[in-house]
């Protein structure tokens, strides 16, 4: 207890040095806001020493939420806002794309060739070299697909 009595302006610096090192080993953003904030709240006490811990430690609780919470907004409204929204999901890049049946669909199931590989896909029963579009695609890589008229 003697030592968080005793906090000051250093305590919160070494802290701040010290969550800043571990997120540079990998906590994945988290660390930096929680480093920041001790920096700062180390900033605050430098300028007025007879902060008590516990208002050191309140400053240092309210102030990494509040960062956290902003910089969680901002990256939602980044993400939001994709140019590419499909990017990393390459069944959705097929929607809408035509191709033919390299195998037929029988029971709801066949292949198609995209590019260079080779899909599974659902749709109605059809045969083999019938011309498809790509209308849908699922979670388990597997594209709908409907014939083209």
């Amino acid at each position: 207890m003697e030592f968080v009595e005793s906090l000051n302006f250093w305590h919160w610096f070494a802290l701040a040095i010290g969550l800043l090192i571990a997120e540079m080993i990998g906590a994945a953003g988290f660390l930096l806001w929680t480093g920041l904030s001790a920096g700062v709240v180390g900033l605050i006490v430098l300028v007025a020493p007879q902060l008590t811990w516990r208002w050191q430690l309140f400053l240092f609780a309210i102030m990494t939420v509040v960062v956290l919470v902003l910089w969680w907004r901002h990256l939602q409204k980044r993400i939001d806002h994709s140019e590419q929204p499909n990017l990393n999901q390459r069944t959705s890049q097929f929607v809408g794309r035509k191709t033919v049946l390299v195998a037929p669909i029988e029971h709801g199931r066949g292949i198609i060739r995209l590019d260079d590989s080779q899909w599974k896909v659902s749709g109605p029963d059809l045969p083999e070299g019938t011309l498809v579009e790509v209308v849908g695609a699922d979670d388990n890589m597997l594209l709908q697909v409907t014939p083209v008229e």
